[in-house]
């Protein structure tokens, strides 16, 4: 028998358990029965969530769903190179999640140009919290996806920004249209307070394994240029969990409010489209 493959450490790890593989029904099953959870009450909060976070197959599921090609973070490590070792790698990984020994790492900042000449700031995140998060974030998912608003379009899956255009076509073409709003929120990845972003989620999550790692994404900080740096504000685009968190966080402080202004306040009919950021009412005699 060849020995067991060997961590970065240079200790052995520990070989995969036999018969504890999960199918892809089983995992859409389990999101199945959290979502039926989520629709049945809209207060419930969700105590156990997180053990749907860190099984391994789950954790090989969002692995296979990464970019394959995406840049390293700090630690250097690609979706080639985690593979070569990818079932000691998966259960070295969920262990640390299972005891509470996993820690976030900070991003790697990285600058895109954008159309008007400017730079868009990145965050690069390692490849284990994109692990990590990608998983989280399709647990939480079958959550929000009960709580979202029709007009959210945004990062949403079966959603595309085509969708989007769509419903924006036939608000402008197909009614009587009186004025249209286009609105930005500057920055707005940059924007966002940790402090009510995380408000916000235990109103529907009180899992604090779930809540606490999240914590852990944010604070992770920056590195850029050897120095590190963390902030109150922002989540780093490019981090998995990212345009999730960014809905989530809309959805608290825009829809419910736009929702309920145009049900209770507004004279005519008004038809909202937000895909992100980008949100355009359009107002109708």
């Amino acid at each position: 028998m060849e020995n067991p493959k060997r961590a970065r450490s240079g200790k052995p790890r520990k070989r995969p358990r036999e018969g504890t593989y999960v199918s892809s029904l089983d995992l859409q099953s389990a999101l199945e029965r959290i979502r039926q959870a989520a629709s049945r009450d809209k207060k419930l909060r969700f105590t156990g969530l997180w053990h749907h976070v860190y099984g391994v197959s789950r954790l090989r599921d969002a692995y296979y769903k990464l970019k394959r090609k995406a840049a390293p973070g700090v630690d250097g490590e690609t979706w080639k190179h985690y593979g070569e070792h990818l079932e000691e790698n998966l259960w070295d990984l969920s262990g640390r999640l299972r005891r509470g020994a996993y820690r976030a790492r900070p991003v790697r900042r990285a600058y895109i140009p954008k159309p008007d000449g400017s730079v868009r700031g990145l965050g690069v995140t390692v490849l284990e919290d994109k692990i990590v998060q990608r998983a989280t974030a399709e647990v939480m998912s079958a959550i929000y996806e009960e709580d979202f608003l029709g007009f959210s379009y945004g990062f949403r899956p079966g959603r595309s920004p085509h969708d989007a255009l769509d419903a924006l076509y036939a608000g402008i073409m197909m009614k009587p249209v009186s004025w249209v709003l286009e609105t930005d929120v500057r920055g707005y990845f940059d924007a966002m307070d940790h402090g009510w972003l995380v408000r916000f989620i235990e109103h529907r999550i009180a899992d604090q394994r779930v809540v606490r790692h999240i914590k852990k994404w944010l604070n992770a900080g920056v590195l850029e240029d050897g120095t590190r740096t963390r902030s109150e504000e922002g989540v780093p685009q490019g981090g998995s969990i990212s345009p999730l968190l960014a809905n989530i966080y809309l959805h608290y402080v825009f829809d419910l409010w736009a929702g309920q202004w145009r049900r209770k306040q507004a004279r005519g009919e008004v038809v909202i489209v937000r895909f992100a950021d980008d949100c355009a009412p359009r107002g109708c005699a």
